[in-house]
């Protein structure tokens, strides 16, 4: 599978169509000021995401996205070309969260989405669950953000192999 895809349509893609090593790029996505204000006035109210005059004298120099404004970004990449648009079920959580830049505003965000790992549930023989590694970068390629997620799908079939093609007992 070449890099930056994955081999079916995003509406019909399951379990199956996850296959670890494989990398899909995405984006990007634009960061708008007024948006990056608006999140921070609602949701984390420091002067850094609130206030431009008060930014622009602070350490940053200026206006930054909150890092909860970053993560959501990159969940609308995420559902707009990575999960699965019908299998999906639901995610038990992301690890290793990591904000390594300032996102400013006109900032353009894309993806790196690498597949770890995928594994058929042990308890559950009609769902699968893929780890991935992403890396959200910058118009300049500069990662700004890490996360390790994982997302539970469903399978094609019941009884399926595997993305690599491994027996589910192996």
């Amino acid at each position: 599978m070449p890099p930056s895809a994955l081999p079916v349509d995003r509406d019909e893609r399951h379990f199956e169509d996850y296959v670890p090593g494989a990398v899909l790029l995405c984006g990007p996505i634009a960061v708008d000021e007024a948006e990056i204000l608006d999140f921070g006035r609602r949701f984390d109210p420091q002067p850094f995401h609130t206030d431009p005059q008060r930014a622009a004298r602070g350490p940053l120099g200026g206006v930054i996205a909150s890092g909860w404004h970053t993560a959501s970004l990159m969940m609308r990449l995420l559902v707009d070309h990575f999960l699965p648009g019908q299998a999906g079920l639901a995610s038990p959580g992301v690890d290793e969260l990591r904000w390594l830049a300032p996102v400013r505003p006109g900032d353009r965000l894309s993806l790196r989405i690498t597949i770890t790992e995928a594994r058929l549930s042990r308890s559950k023989p009609d769902r699968g669950l893929v780890q991935t590694f992403i890396e959200v970068t910058n118009q300049r390629g500069e990662p700004v953000m890490t996360v390790k997620t994982m997302v539970l799908m469903r399978c094609r079939s019941v009884g399926t192999t595997t993305p690599a093609g491994r027996d589910p007992g192996t």
